[in-house]
C-alpha cells in the first residue's frame, strides 16, 4: 500500500512557501553576521596577543646571554650583570608556595567533592573560594602585608610564599572538586559494595581516576603565580644581592622586571625585557605541558 508523501510546511501554498523562504534567508543572513562578528572579535584578540609575543621575543631575546644566568643584578647604570639572584629567588618562592598550597587545595577539593554535597560548611567554603578566585592579587598582597609583614616589621620571603600560596589554593580546590565530580558514581558504588572504606575508595579510585586533571590544575596554578608582581611588592619585595635567607627580602623576577623597566637606564631595561621573555617562555611551557597531560588522559 502506498504511503502518503510527507510535504514540508507551506508546500503547495505559494504564500507560505514565500514566507518560509524569507525566514530561511533571514536566518542565513543572521548566521553570516554572527560568524563575521565572531571572526572579527577573534582576530582582534589574536592581533594583540601576537603583537605582545612579537614585542617580547624581539626585545627580550637579544638580552639572552650566559651572564644573564650566571651573574646577579647589576648596580644602576653599569654594563654587564644578569638575573641569577632573581631567577633563583622566583624558583624558590614558586616551589615553596606550590609545596604549601597544593596539599591544602587538594584536601579541600576532596572534602567538597566527596563529603560536602549538602553541608553548610561546604557551601560557605565554595562561596569563599569563589571570592578568592576573583579577588585581585594586590588585595591578597595587602592582606598578607597586614597579617605578616607589619607584624614582623620587615619584608620577607616567607610572606611572599604565603601570598603566592593563597593565590594558588583556590585554583587547585576548584580543579580538584570538578575532576572528582567527573568520576562516575558507579565506581564508588562498586567499591562500597565490596566493603571498601570511603577514605580508601577516595585514595585508590577517585583520586587515581582524576589525577591527570588535578595535575593539570596544579600546573595552571603554578603558571598563574609565576608572573605575579603585586603580591610580592607588599611581601617579599626584592633584593639586589643573592640571598637564601627567607626571613629577609628575596629577589624575584616579577619585581625585578618592574623595577628595571621603570628605570631610566638602558642596561636595566634590556635585562627587564630578557626577564619578561623568560617568564613568558616559562608560563607558555607550563600551559602547554598542562594541556598535553590532560589531553592524553
Amino acid at each position: 500500500m502506498n504511503q502518503p508523501i510527507t510535504q514540508f510546511p507551506g508546500s503547495g501554498n505559494p504564500e507560505r512557501e514565500e514566507a518560509t523562504r524569507i525566514k530561511l534567508q533571514r536566518r542565513r543572513s543572521k548566521n553570516v553576521v554572527a560568524l563575521v562578528l565572531s571572526l572579527a572579535a577573534m582576530a582582534f584578540g589574536l592581533l594583540w596577543l601576537v603583537w605582545i609575543l612579537f614585542a617580547t621575543v624581539k626585545l627580550g631575546i637579544g638580552g639572552l646571554s650566559i651572564d644573564l644566568f650566571t651573574q646577579n643584578t647589576p648596580p644602576p647604570n653599569t654594563e654587564g650583570g644578569g638575573l641569577l639572584n632573581a631567577i633563583v629567588g622566583s624558583l624558590i618562592l614558586v616551589l615553596l608556595a606550590t609545596f604549601v598550597g597544593t596539599p591544602l587545595g587538594i584536601l579541600a577539593g576532596v572534602y567538597l567533592g566527596e563529603y560536602g554535597d549538602k553541608r553548610w560548611l561546604a557551601s560557605v567554603t565554595r562561596f569563599i573560594n569563589d571570592i578568592l578566585l576573583s579577588a585581585p592579587s594586590i588585595v591578597i598582597g595587602l592582606f598578607v602585608y597586614a597579617l605578616v609583614v607589619a607584624q614582623m616589621g620587615r619584608f620577607s620571603g616567607w610572606a611572599g610564599v604565603i601570598a603566592l600560596a593563597l593565590l594558588q589554593i583556590p585554583i587547585v580546590i576548584r580543579t580538584t572538586e570538578n575532576m572528582l565530580r567527573l568520576v562516575p558514581n558507579a565506581l564508588r558504588e562498586a567499591a562500597f559494595a565490596l566493603g571498601t572504606p570511603k577514605w580508601k575508595m577516595i585514595v585508590s579510585i577517585t583520586l587515581k581516576a582524576s589525577v591527570s586533571g588535578i595535575v593539570t590544575g596544579v600546573l595552571l596554578a603554578v603558571a598563574r603565580i609565576t608572573g605575579e608582581t603585586a603580591p610580592l611588592l607588599f611581601t617579599a619585595l626584592s633584593n639586589q644581592f643573592f640571598s637564601w635567607d627567607m626571613n629577609q627580602p628575596v629577589a624575584n623576577l616579577p619585581v625585578t622586571i618592574y623595577k628595571f623597566a621603570m628605570s631610566p637606564f638602558p642596561q636595566w631595561q634590556a635585562l627587564a625585557w630578557a626577564g619578561v621573555f623568560l617568564i613568558t617562555l616559562g608560563v607558555l611551557g607550563l600551559n602547554i605541558l598542562a594541556r598535553t597531560i590532560f589531553s592524553k588522559k
